[in-house]
């Protein structure tokens, strides 16, 4: 019998992988990984949620599927999603930097405990389960019944992630596994999926994905299995070429402002839509003054702007907002979650949205305007990491997206200036807060860009204070760069 029917013919449980032994090790362990939540609190608990063993007892190396609730002592609770593999210790070289901890009892005592996607042959079993459909416990697997998904691809991590791990597999697909997860369909699986459906070729479509199917809640999105785009330029390195190079980059601008225009109309045609009333939008404005307080009290260099900014949001209730179209957009889009392909046509990736979000919340529909001014705003910070700033490169780009934007949609962003400045305000508060927080060298990239919003009407540019020496160019969107398909 294969591995993959040994594995089918066996029900994952939580009796059977006890998360006691392991508990000890989990508590180092996670926060120092990239992708944790809860940098900065202190863990009161850990819970088991769902567990299977993805091969037969005593194979090895074995391979784990945990789901673990982390409580936290703010309060925080989330749940994550853990591939663990385990070999009899000690590892092998190779497999030394991915080791958790070592087993001193339960069933896996004298084992090492690993992450398993670091383990190239519990990698290729990821991709076993996807091609071949089915349950494992309460996992659920399924792909595009028209799609053809080779075997024997040799995976590869991808590195510089954040919020997720990915596997290359081959030069052909990507998996992406979630690793803070909840209940819901993740908008990267639903999205792409409903893009596919409608015909819209500029974003890669879903071609296999696995779920957690839990008693008493929706389906957890856990992973998503897409085309790997060879060849691709990731538009954020793009610009910074293009700008390191002195040359123009309108032309790529242009292009990119249609192919998001196109995104955005095949989402409306796919997906419901509605029109915020003026209550709608009061809370809309009324969040962003919320956030604008908050970061006031966390950011004290907003202060002398924090009228001015308020006055965005004020102008956008004042607006009424009668009839403002709102759809389901992208949710975190930049330079960084663009690709140029080899045959020179925009694509757009990573429709998770903002993970720090919940869920629900990314779901929603807003205003397209929320997408757009993530890249005005990224078209900012990318002339801001040029030395000197480059506000005439940055202006020209903002201008040549927005006109290809028009091109597709017959109407130009930059018609409805109260709506456009109040999510480019909004935009540049979380950066002031990201950066104060994370990077407080590049604080005067949000900061410059505050000063000009705080004014009603907008400012010369004016050059901001250099930053300090050695100090490195700064992301496209305030946090390291993810790139789930290159």
């Amino acid at each position: 019998m294969s591995e993959a029917a040994s594995a089918r013919s066996r029900q994952g449980s939580l009796a059977a992988v006890p998360l006691k032994p392991l508990e000890a090790m989990l508590r180092a362990w996670l926060p120092g990984q990239r992708w944790f939540a809860g940098k900065g609190r202190a863990i009161t608990r850990l819970r088991l949620v769902s567990a299977v063993e993805l091969l037969p007892p005593g194979t090895t190396p074995g391979l784990l599927h945990l789901l673990v609730g982390v409580d936290c002592a703010d309060g925080a609770a989330d749940c994550y999603q853990l591939l663990l593999g385990v070999r009899p210790a000690p590892l092998p070289p190779a497999l030394a930097p991915a080791l958790i901890g070592h087993a001193e009892q339960g069933p896996y005592a004298g084992h090492a405990v690993y992450e398993g996607l670091g383990d190239p042959r519990l990698a290729a079993l990821m991709l076993e389960r996807l091609r071949t459909p089915g349950s494992h416990g309460p996992l659920r697997f399924d792909r595009d019944p028209a799609a053809l998904i080779p075997d024997g691809s040799t995976p590869r991590p991808l590195s510089g992630e954040q919020t997720n791990s990915s596997l290359i597999y081959g030069d052909s697909y990507i998996l992406k596994v979630f690793r803070r997860v909840g209940p819901g369909v993740n908008p990267d699986l639903e999205l792409p999926r409903a893009l596919a459906a409608a015909g819209c070729t500029r974003v890669p479509a879903p071609v296999a994905w696995y779920e957690a199917e839990l008693a008493g809640a929706e389906p957890l999105t856990l992973g998503v299995l897409q085309p790997y785009l060879r060849g691709s330029d990731d538009g954020w390195q793009l610009a910074l070429r293009r700008l390191g190079a002195g040359a123009d980059f309108t032309a790529e601008a242009h292009a990119l402002g249609r192919a998001t225009a196109e995104v955005h109309s095949a989402l409306a045609t796919a997906l419901p839509t509605l029109a915020l009333g003026p209550e709608q939008t009061a809370r809309l404005a009324a969040g962003m003054t919320a956030r604008l307080a908050a970061t006031v009290r966390e950011v004290p260099a907003l202060r002398p702007y924090e009228d001015g900014l308020r006055g965005a949001f004020d102008a956008l209730a004042a607006s009424r907002g009668s009839g403002v179209p709102a759809q389901r957009i992208h949710g975190d889009l930049h330079l960084g979650q663009t690709l140029r392909t080899a045959d020179g046509s925009w694509a757009l990736i990573d429709f998770e949205g903002e993970p720090a979000r919940p869920l629900a919340d990314r779901r929603r529909p807003e205003p397209a305007v929320r997408d757009i001014a993530g890249i005005l705003r990224s078209f900012d910070y990318a002339a801001r990491s040029h030395r000197p700033f480059a506000p005439a490169w940055a202006d020209a780009c903002r201008a040549a997206f927005c006109e290809g934007y028009a091109r597709t949609t017959g109407r130009d962003p930059r018609e409805d200036p109260v709506l456009l400045r109040a999510y480019e305000t909004d935009k540049a508060v979380y950066e002031a807060r990201y950066e104060s927080r994370h990077r407080p060298d590049w604080l005067h990239v949000p900061m410059a860009a505050i000063r000009r919003l705080a004014e009603r009407e907008r400012p010369a540019h004016r050059v901001p204070p250099p930053p300090p020496p050695g100090s490195p160019a700064p992301h496209p969107h305030p946090k390291p760069p993810r790139r789930p398909l290159s």
